[in-house]
């Protein structure tokens, strides 16, 4: 076993979580195949796709990038267009690498930075630092030291006796706490966080977590930088799991609408029921006044509230200001 040990506290508050979402995963597990039909799968992936690049700065929408996937032209930027085709080869090939092999995290590293960087799918070769202005914020190991540390990270999530849900979250942490890249050490971090908890549940492969990091931004570095400071990678994996179990209890809030109330909410994860149900209250509330409700961003209710109106599940009669909304399923 490697000599590794990354530093963290299993609290009562992580494993009160695990146990939660270790039994909302038996509910969900009993009839998986009914809540994660194809499109829905499909669906997720591109909506982490569209998060995990949106947290980096990346322009595109999430239309845009279905349409980038879907191999329609997109008046873009040609760099964050590249971004969303390398994304979403990478993800393809995911699920098949192997969690703890270093030549697989390469690999997945040069596919997502094919023609992006030079040094696609090789680790840094000179120092780096993350800065808030011109304050370094952290100032990750010295470039000669990667290679090792990586080796050695992989061989300790290899071997160590923790839970997979934990495991996959203390990894990340200590990911970008190496910074092993000179560019995409984010996304690398959050996708193979994903790759790791799919060894624990083949659902994970498919839940929008990275949603979830995208619409808590701030906190996602609060928490690193927190955990950075304290020198406990605990701090980060607790509000992972956090995360992690509000994406698989919305998945079992779907199936269970699904069940008892027959109503179809499978791509919104029931984000799009609680608008619905809101709207039916309260026809004139407006996006912002939603997003208090439910606890969301008013980006997210907003993009929402478009898909339900394509969908011709929501109308609008009247104007923004003075209009209100008609529930039409």
């Amino acid at each position: 076993m490697s000599d590794y040990q990354p530093i963290y506290t299993i609290t009562p508050e992580i494993l009160n979580l695990v146990y939660g979402i270790a039994k909302d995963l038996e509910r969900i597990d009993i009839i998986k195949e009914q809540t994660l039909t194809p499109k829905l799968c499909r669906e997720n992936r591109i909506r982490n796709i569209h998060s995990s690049l949106w947290i980096e700065a990346n322009t595109l929408t999430l239309e845009q990038v279905t349409d980038v996937i879907n191999g329609k032209k997109v008046n873009a930027p040609e760099k964050d267009i590249l971004e969303a085709k390398n994304a979403y080869l990478a993800y393809q090939r995911l699920l098949d690498c192997d969690p703890y092999s270093v030549k697989d995290l390469l690999e997945q590293h040069r596919i997502l930075m094919d023609s992006l960087k030079p040094d696609f799918g090789r680790f840094r070769d000179g120092n780096v630092g993350v800065f808030a202005g011109k304050i370094p914020i952290h100032v990750a190991p010295q470039a000669a030291l990667v290679p090792d540390l990586m080796n050695n990270l992989m061989n300790w999530a290899k071997n160590i006796e923790l839970p997979q849900i934990v495991k996959s979250c203390i990894f990340h942490y200590e990911f970008e706490f190496i910074h092993p890249f000179s560019d995409g050490n984010g996304r690398m971090g959050r996708m193979w966080q994903t790759l790791l908890l799919y060894q624990e549940n083949t659902i994970f492969g498919w839940l929008p977590v990275e949603e979830l990091v995208a619409e808590n931004q701030q906190r996602y570095y609060n928490a690193i930088n927190e955990s950075t400071t304290k020198n406990d990678s605990a701090i980060f994996a607790k509000f992972m799991l956090e995360l992690i179990s509000k994406a698989v209890k919305n998945l079992k809030q779907q199936q269970d609408e699904k069940k008892n109330v027959g109503v179809n909410v499978g791509q919104n994860v029931g984000v799009k029921y609680e608008i619905i149900e809101a709207i039916k209250q309260n026809p004139h509330i407006t996006a912002k006044e939603l997003a208090a409700a439910l606890d969301k961003t008013q980006r997210t209710i907003e993009r929402h509230i478009k898909d339900l109106k394509e969908h011709g599940k929501l109308i609008r009669v009247g104007s923004d200001k003075t209009g209100y909304w008609e529930v039409a399923i």
